[in-house]
C-alpha cells in the first residue's frame, strides 16, 4: 500500500483520533499500543507500522490537534482590531479548547516529557508554533498600546503561553473555570481603560481646527 491509499489514509486517521481521545480520557500512561488500536478498531502492530513507536503516534496526535487549532486562532486573531477584541478571541478560543479537551494532548505529553527521554525535547519543538503566534499577538497589542511595548515581544508572548496553559490546567479544578472566566472579564476592563476612547488623546489633537475668519475675530473682540 502506498502512503496514498484510502486505506492507508483511513487507518492513519484512525490512530491519530484514538491517540488523541486516549490521551484525553485515560493520559500518557494510559495511551498504549493496545488501548490505542482498541480504540481505533485495528491490530495493535499497526501502530508500530504507521508511526514506528507509540510516542511517534502520540507526538503526530499533539502535530495534528497543534495544526487544527493554531489554524483558528489565527483566523480569529486576524479578524480582531481592537485591544477588547483580542481579549475576547483568547477567550473564546480557550473556551473552546476546554470544551474539545484539546489542550490535555499537550499538556499530557508536557507532563510525561519530564521523565520520558527524548521526549521533551519532541515535545519542545512544538511549542514554537505557539510562541509564535503568541508574539504576534503581542505585537499587536503593542500597536494598539504603545506603552505596553517596554517588555520584550518575545519574552510577554513566553509569558502569555505560559498563562493560558496554566488557565486551562486549572481550568478542571475546583472553582478553576468560574475563576477564569473572571479573570477575562477584568482583562476587558483594563482593555477599555488602556484603549483610547474615539475623538480624544492624540486623535483629537491631531484633529483639523475650524479657520478663524476676520469677521469671527470681529465678534470675538471685547
Amino acid at each position: 500500500m502506498t502512503p496514498t491509499d484510502p486505506r492507508t489514509a483511513a487507518t492513519r486517521r484512525s490512530l491519530l483520533d484514538a491517540a488523541t481521545d486516549a490521551l484525553r480520557e485515560v493520559g500518557y500512561a494510559g495511551a498504549s499500543a493496545r488501548e490505542i488500536a482498541r480504540r481505533a478498531g485495528c491490530n495493535q502492530a499497526l501502530v508500530f507500522y504507521h508511526f514506528e513507536s507509540v510516542n511517534g503516534l502520540l507526538l503526530a496526535a499533539l502535530d495534528d490537534v497543534s495544526e487544527r487549532r493554531l489554524a483558528a486562532y489565527r483566523d480569529t486573531l486576524a479578524g480582531a482590531r481592537t485591544l477588547r477584541e483580542l481579549v475576547d478571541t483568547a477567550e473564546r478560543v480557550l473556551a473552546e479548547d476546554l470544551d474539545a479537551g484539546h489542550v490535555a494532548v499537550l499538556t499530557e505529553l508536557l507532563v510525561a516529557a519530564a521523565s520520558v527521554p527524548g521526549l521533551g525535547v519532541e515535545v519542545e519543538s512544538r511549542l514554537a508554533p505557539w510562541r509564535r503566534l503568541a508574539q504576534d499577538a503581542v505585537v499587536r497589542a503593542f500597536e494598539l498600546v504603545p506603552l505596553a511595548a517596554v517588555v520584550p515581544a518575545d519574552e510577554a508572548a513566553h509569558v502569555v503561553v505560559a498563562t493560558l496553559l496554566g488557565l486551562e490546567l486549572l481550568a478542571g479544578v475546583g472553582a478553576g473555570r468560574t475563576t477564569t472566566d473572571r479573570l477575562f472579564t477584568r482583562a476587558r476592563t483594563v482593555a477599555a481603560l488602556l484603549e483610547p476612547v474615539p475623538g480624544t488623546g492624540d486623535a483629537a489633537d491631531r484633529a483639523p481646527r475650524p479657520r478663524t475668519t476676520e469677521a469671527d475675530a470681529g465678534r470675538a473682540a471685547p
